[in-house]
């Protein structure tokens, strides 16, 4: 593995040498996870406010996928369900207080929420990811403010009060059944490419109280210790998820993003070198390793939100252990950008440790990617982080790739039938395929440079195929064609597989700009 120093040393080498190819290469993966949180509950990234009309809500959302977009990023993960409640329409919980001001109360004018946001994401080209926090009943112990649709008021034998929130028993059956159709209803109507599920399994501990499941822990525990009861309790309902999504959609991923530190090493001589207060696997009766080693989800995405000088939890030595840790899935990195100027620890006053911290975890050959926590922190915040990012780091567009269990060739490829122009855009229409294609990748360069769809700073974007019976077309902006003369295209399938890149000629009379 290389280190930080001599990272710094091979770039310098490259700037150096004027090696423009291998910097792009090297400094710049073409394959890349780039995503941001948005965050839900509480309105902390989106509604801004739960009582804001549907037409600020949509451009405020629309508002941060185009900065993530002109940022680079390439998948979104929207908190859907935060507190037993929706943000979508169905039987099996309200409609959130977060979007509408009132638990239960649907959005006016009607739209399916999710439904919209899915559409505008891929639009855009991200990856959209369905996050659900599962166990988190409530906020808070106010039941005036709980619609009587809620699990708390129609099953209160499934709920657990504990500082001062409700949370789903997760040792009932028919808790892990409920929350189990809950993800399988989402997958079965919407056109999502993941299911997300973040740190929350039991709750973090308060000392001063019991998390009091005695009753479910006498019926159900058949001579297990309570800890490794718990644990047991997370990995079946991992399990029942992991196969429910697989027989529903199989191209849909399943990933989870559990907090940085799995044990110290001072308890388990195979934890990491951290002193954290709580872990998931002695607190939250979360076991990561476990559900990696299991094949049962496709993506871990650490919560590493500490910087590299931490004493307690370094960024470094964290993402190093995850490195060494992970096996059979996606492995990518979490990265806390809401304590960019806002945290007691002044290493993250510079504005390079977010940068610094994406360069070291390209270093390791096994990690795929950042997601940061969370979107607000980039809009219109820390323009000097997002500018270093812009013009360094994520200089060039990226393609995640397809996670490990997801991988196989593409044999369609895009061949072009007609090329029309319609006012400012290209409408290019493409002969049927075999199998559903989410996007097509658009290469370009100009004529003095040989065409490389290895080459990040080629790709001009990534448009998602539309489909008009059994036509399929992709609509391109002239003005991203600019100076260039030499195309290609490739698909991107279900599955995030690219196919192989197919040589196009464009005409030049609907190339030129008017």
């Amino acid at each position: 593995m290389m280190n930080l120093k001599s990272l710094t040393i091979l770039f310098a080498f490259l700037f150096s040498t004027g090696n423009a190819v291998a910097q792009a290469k090297i400094m710049y993966p073409k394959n890349e996870f780039r995503a941001v949180w948005i965050a839900t509950v509480a309105n902390i990234d989106w509604p801004k406010n739960s009582t804001d009309p549907v037409e600020k809500q949509k451009s405020d959302f629309v508002e941060i996928l185009d900065t993530y977009k002109k940022l680079r990023y390439n998948a979104v993960i929207v908190q859907i369900r935060s507190n037993g409640d929706a943000f979508y329409p169905t039987d099996l919980a309200p409609w959130s207080r977060n979007l509408t001001g009132k638990e239960g109360k649907a959005p006016s004018p009607y739209y399916d929420t999710l439904e919209w946001m899915i559409h505008e994401a891929h639009h855009r080209g991200f990856e959209f990811h369905a996050w659900l926090n599962p166990y988190r009943a409530t906020s808070s112990a106010n039941l005036e403010i709980v619609s009587k649709k809620h699990d708390l008021i129609q099953h209160p034998e499934w709920m657990i009060k504990y500082a001062g929130k409700y949370y789903y028993n997760p040792g009932l059956p028919e808790v892990q059944n409920h929350l189990t159709r809950v993800v399988e209803e989402v997958v079965k109507k919407y056109d999502i490419d993941a299911i997300h599920f973040d740190d929350y399994f039991y709750p973090y501990t308060v000392d001063s109280e019991k998390f009091n499941d005695t009753d479910s822990f006498n019926k159900y525990s058949n001579g297990l210790e309570l800890a490794d009861w718990r644990r047991n309790n997370v990995n079946v309902f991992v399990q029942q998820i992991a196969t429910s999504i697989k027989k529903i959609k199989p191209w849909v991923q399943f990933g989870i993003s559990p907090f940085g530190v799995w044990r110290n090493q001072s308890v388990d001589p195979r934890g990491s070198d951290t002193q954290a207060g709580q872990t998931n696997y002695d607190d939250l009766f979360a076991d990561p390793l476990h559900w990696m080693e299991n094949n049962w989800i496709d993506y871990i995405l650490p919560q590493l939100y500490w910087s590299f000088n931490h004493p307690k939890a370094s960024y470094s030595k964290l993402l190093k252990w995850w490195s060494e840790n992970s096996k059979n899935t996606a492995i990518y990195i979490g990265n806390g950008s809401y304590k960019i100027k806002s945290d007691s620890d002044k290493s993250w006053d510079s504005p390079f440790e977010i940068p610094n911290q994406i360069d070291y975890s390209r270093s390791f050959n096994n990690v795929q990617g950042n997601a940061f926590f969370s979107a607000k922190w980039f809009l219109n915040k820390n323009q000097e982080v997002t500018q270093l990012l812009a013009e360094n780091q994520y200089k060039y567009q990226a393609i995640p790739a397809a996670v490990p269990n997801f991988k196989k060739l593409v044999f369609d490829v895009p061949r072009v039938t007609s090329v029309i122009k319609d006012k400012n855009e290209l409408v290019i229409s493409l002969q049927p395929t075999r199998n559903p294609m989410r996007y097509v990748v658009f290469y370009g360069t100009d004529a003095n440079a040989e065409l490389d769809s290895d080459d990040p700073s080629q790709i001009v974007d990534k448009f998602l195929v539309q489909k008009n019976n059994n036509r399929l077309a992709i609509r391109v902006p002239i003005a991203l064609l600019e100076n260039k003369s030499k195309f290609a295209l490739s698909f991107i399938d279900l599955y995030g597989n690219e196919s192989k890149e197919i040589l196009t000629q464009l005409p030049q009379t609907v190339v030129k700009p008017n």
